[in-house]
C-alpha cells in the first residue's frame, strides 16, 4: 500500500479518500447499530490495522493474498492483481475492478470475525459470458454489475453464507443477493438493495 502519488493523480486520490472515509463512517454506524461490533471504539480498532485478505478462485484454482487497510490507498499493483485474479475465466478478459469491493470484503471479514479465505465463484463477466449465462439461468441480470467490475459472488471458508449475508445487509453499502441453494452471496457496489 502506498500513499505516494504524482500530482496528476492527487485529485483522484483525494476524492477516493473522501469516499473511503464516508464508507468507514457509514460502515461503523451500521456495525454498531446491528450489534456486529460492541462499540465505535471496537470498530475503529478493527479498521486501524492491516488485514490479510485471502482468496481462492474456484474456477481457475488460483489463490491470491492481499494486505489491505481501508485507511490507506490501494496501490496500482494491488488493484491490478485483484482485477487479474477476478478476470472472466471463460474468455480470459480482464476488467478493472472497483476498489470499493476490497473495502466491502474487508468490512465483511471484520464484522463476521473471519480469518478464512474468500472463495470466489464469479468476478468480472464479459458481455459474451453474461449473455451465455442468461440463456441457461434465470438469475443472471441483463445489465449485470459483474460486467462493470463492481460485483463479486463469494463464500468464505470459515463462515456460513447466511452470516455473510447478514453482515453485508447491515453494512448497507450496495447490492446483496443470497443464493441459498447454490451457497453463495452476491456483493456489489451499486445501489443498496437485496434479494
Amino acid at each position: 500500500m502506498s500513499t505516494n502519488t504524482t500530482s496528476h493523480h492527487k485529485h483522484q486520490v483525494s476524492e477516493d479518500g473522501l469516499s473511503r472515509r464516508a464508507f468507514l463512517t457509514r460502515a461503523g454506524i451500521a456495525a454498531v447499530g446491528a450489534l456486529l461490533l460492541p462499540s465505535a471504539d471496537a470498530f475503529a480498532k478493527a479498521f486501524s490495522r492491516e488485514r490479510k485478505l485471502s482468496f481462492h478462485n474456484v474456477n481457475t484454482d488460483e489463490e491470491l493474498t492481499l494486505l489491505c487497510c481501508p485507511q490507506q490507498y490501494y496501490d496500482r499493483r494491488t488493484l491490478y492483481r485483484f482485477s487479474h485474479f477476478l478476470r472472466d475465466h471463460r474468455t480470459d478478459s480482464v476488467h478493472t475492478m472497483d476498489p470499493a469491493l476490497l473495502d466491502l470484503l474487508y468490512a465483511v471479514s471484520v464484522f463476521t470475525g473471519s480469518r478464512g479465505t474468500f472463495q470466489v465463484i464469479s468476478g468480472y463477466r464479459s458481455p459474451e459470458t453474461n449473455r451465455m449465462l442468461r440463456k441457461i439461468s434465470h438469475g443472471v441480470a441483463e445489465h449485470s454489475m459483474h460486467m462493470e467490475g463492481k460485483a463479486i459472488d463469494i463464500r468464505m471458508s470459515d463462515t456460513n453464507t447466511r452470516t455473510i449475508q447478514k453482515a453485508a445487509l447491515a453494512l448497507q453499502q450496495g447490492g446483496v443477493g443470497y443464493y441459498r441453494r447454490s451457497d453463495f452471496v452476491h456483493l456489489d457496489t451499486g445501489k443498496v438493495r437485496s434479494w
